[in-house]
């Protein structure tokens, strides 16, 4: 596992690995709300709409995951000329990801997937049901044409032409094999996540395919169950597609790898708790475009592949894995401890896979400059009020708006790194505003702590208006920051 972890260290290091990405680009939009009750009218659920969000979905969601590893992505498809493909493009856009060879089309609107989502009792979230609103036919030639000459162009940066077909239209059999052969002339790997209903020629010719369990019995009739059907599975799909590998995933079993110099094994992945499967197939194929562009051979990939596959499902919805969190990932499982200094949006993650599980989130914030006895005393007594300590700390700029231009002492890096060395603290994040509102309102916190006499504790309405608690725990009388840095001044 160390070796795996210097590899993935390795990908990127000089430059950012590129991928061509062509597939079927779509809207998912999630409609969130309640369930309280039975309709009168026919026995289903009632739900009582509260929020949508809206998320690029189908190749959107690998061209994302793509990009938080650290990849550069192009990608090459078709949208509609309608308000949904600006849902699609401009959160793309936003991340880095290249979207100029995504066609606009009057006669073909944006497909969109919602998924009606409803939680009982505001607590666990489960898909209702999904509605598909789509044309699936295959483009005309002129557009096919235009997508094929956007990939021969794109390639002349790229090591790596991804197809994640969804079968809409736009990976028909001919362009399939117009982008393969263009990528074979330049010497790209063609890395494929098939279709359930294509047929495998489809993809002859490609580098590396990614069915997962039921399309690999799909397009060889083979029931896959255990080792020896997936390797007979898996060398039938070789002699069709002509493949250089072929990595069948197998959900909790991890991955089954074969190639054609008769290589074959078993890649398992621990255990995970599942929160929801959706985008667990994306996060595979985004880390396996990632780490082939960065060099690594094939059993490498896959095994970051299952590492990104099983973060994934510990999250709700289609939420990209990233680098921080695979290389976290992988030093916990040689026994190192992943940081606990996190930004707001790594956290925010973090925070919603602890209540997933049944987790209490404390929150408490200061400039913490000069860490003393006082502030140790008080952190292990928040500690006790959750199951999960936060400790926001300002950063440097805004201490000495607060507290004057001599203030802090101590660099806002080595108080992080000084809080995080405290058993009692599980996450330690820097804030530059003057006070830590915004930070509450993204993370929630089940209970706001803070200590002192007080009579007003910012953020206390927002927390008690959303029900969390807010607690206020006594201080050490006479340690605090002023008074040593008082003392220290007397003794010079």
């Amino acid at each position: 596992m160390e070796r795996l972890l210097d590899r993935f260290d390795e990908i990127g290091t000089a430059s950012a690995p590129r991928v061509v990405l062509v597939g079927d680009f779509m809207l998912d939009e999630y409609v969130h709300g309640d369930v309280e009750r039975i309709s009168q009218e026919a026995p289903i659920p009632v739900l009582r709409v509260t929020k949508r969000d809206y998320r690029s979905g189908g190749a959107g969601n690998v061209a994302a995951a793509i990009a938080a590893l650290g990849g550069k992505v192009q990608c090459v498809g078709v949208v509609g000329n309608d308000p949904q493909a600006g849902k699609v493009i401009e959160p793309l856009a936003a991340v880095g990801v290249g979207t100029a060879g995504l066609v606009s089309l009057s006669d073909r609107p944006t497909t969109i997937k919602t998924r009606y989502v409803g939680l009982a009792q505001h607590k666990n979230p489960h898909q209702i049901l999904r509605v598909d609103d789509e044309l699936t036919t295959p483009l005309p030639a002129e557009i096919a044409g235009r997508l094929i000459e956007a990939v021969s162009a794109a390639l002349d940066e790229s090591s790596i032409l991804a197809f994640q077909d969804h079968n809409k239209g736009v990976l028909t059999d001919a362009t399939s094999q117009a982008m393969i052969a263009a990528a074979r002339k330049v010497g790209a790997k063609i890395v494929v996540d098939p279709a359930p209903s294509a047929k495998p020629e489809r993809y002859r010719g490609a580098t590396l395919l990614t069915p997962n369990r039921h399309e690999a019995a799909l397009v060889t009739g083979m029931s896959v169950t255990d080792e020896a059907s997936c390797m007979a599975a898996a060398q039938k799909i070789l002699q069709t597609t002509d493949a250089q590998a072929v990595v069948i995933t197998l959900d909790v079993q991890g991955s089954y790898l074969a190639d054609a110099a008769g290589n074959e094994r078993m890649i398992p992945t621990p255990p995970r708790a599942v929160a929801d499967g959706t985008g667990a197939g994306d996060a595979v194929m985004a880390m396996l475009c990632v780490a082939l562009a960065g060099g690594c051979d094939y059993p490498a990939a896959v095994e970051l592949a299952n590492v990104a596959g099983g973060l994934e499902v510990e999250r709700f919805g289609v939420v990209p894995v990233t680098r921080d969190e695979i290389r976290d990932e992988l030093r916990s499982r040689i026994g190192l401890r992943r940081s606990k200094i996190m930004d707001r949006r790594r956290l925010a993650g973090e925070i919603e896979r602890i209540r997933r599980i049944g987790g209490s989130v404390v929150f408490t914030n200061g400039c913490f400059d000069l860490l003393h006895m006082g502030h140790v005393h008080y952190l292990q007594q928040a500690r006790e009020c959750g199951t999960c300590l936060i400790v926001a700390i300002n950063s440097d700029a805004s201490v000495r708006r607060l507290k004057g231009p001599k203030r802090p002492v101590i660099g806002q890096d080595e108080r992080a790194k000084m809080l995080a060395s405290l058993e009692c603290i599980d996450f330690v994040t820097i804030f530059d505003e003057d006070t830590p509102e915004a930070l509450l309102e993204l993370l929630r916190p089940d209970v706001l702590v803070k200590g002192g006499s007080t009579d007003f504790i910012v953020g206390q309405p927002f927390v008690e208006g959303y029900g969390g608690k807010v607690r206020r725990l006594d201080l050490i009388a006479g340690m605090s920051t002023t008074d040593i840095i008082n003392r220290i001044v007397e003794t010079q």
